[in-house]
């Protein structure tokens, strides 16, 4: 990982170089935790954009329920009520390539099949990444967007979307701001520029890269969120 000094990364216009190691986390919607951390490598850091690669076999952390029943097995009903915890485990899909620029409130995730024969974009709804010296920080909004290699797009769990709703982890005014970023992400997929017109599907991680480690202290909280 990247050294940390506790300390927030790029209000001094600080970037991250191509290689660097650092964590991309998500906080619980229920409360200020970190509950799930994936450790990836920045491929690119500018003012425009921010571009890392999850490799296969990255050790991560993600929410489980209590009784470690994993979450998407739990009935919809009750997914979001039953008690929590973390486990780690290792990424089994072919990698990801997470594409996310200042301020947007989605990030979005390139995936392939073996081979490399491109599967499609996933749009993931999201909070505008926090950036910190570790890493970045943001908390998921459920709902998100498949875009296919012809342009095609169609929503995503739009259950879960009405059932966080329904038991108080969106409000209505956050919940009628998501469907409009949503939205907003449905234009430019439309409109078919940054970052899909790029050629990112194209693009291929260094094969020099290590598959970066989970550090023990996954969930520290930044030093600039405590004052």
């Amino acid at each position: 990982m990247t050294e940390h000094t506790g300390e927030a990364v790029g209000s001094d216009g600080e970037k991250w170089a191509p290689g660097d190691q650092i964590l991309w986390r998500y906080r619980d919607n229920a409360s200020p935790r970190i509950h799930i951390c994936r450790p990836v490598t920045v491929v690119q850091d500018t003012d425009d954009l921010l571009a890392v690669w999850m490799a296969p076999g990255t050790r991560c952390v993600r929410p489980v329920l209590a009784d470690g029943t994993p979450v998407h097995q739990e009935p919809l009903e009750t997914r979001y009520t039953k008690a929590r915890t973390t486990t780690t485990s290792r990424w089994f899909g072919t990698g990801v390539l997470k594409l996310a620029r200042p301020g947007d409130p989605w990030s979005v995730w390139l995936f392939w099949e073996r081979g490399w024969r491109f599967k499609n974009w996933y749009v993931n709804l999201e909070e505008p990444l926090a950036r910190w010296a570790g890493g970045v920080d943001s908390q998921d909004h459920f709902l998100d967007i498949a875009v296919a290699p012809d342009r095609r797009w169609t929503w995503l769990d739009e259950d879960e979307f009405a059932q966080a709703r329904q038991v108080g982890l969106i409000g209505e005014q956050q919940a009628r701001e998501v469907r409009a970023a949503g939205l907003a992400a449905v234009r430019a997929v439309e409109a078919w520029g940054a970052p899909f017109a790029d050629g990112w599907e194209n693009w291929r991680p260094d094969p020099r890269w290590a598959v970066p480690e989970l550090p023990d202290d996954w969930d520290r909280i930044p030093a600039h969120m405590t004052t």
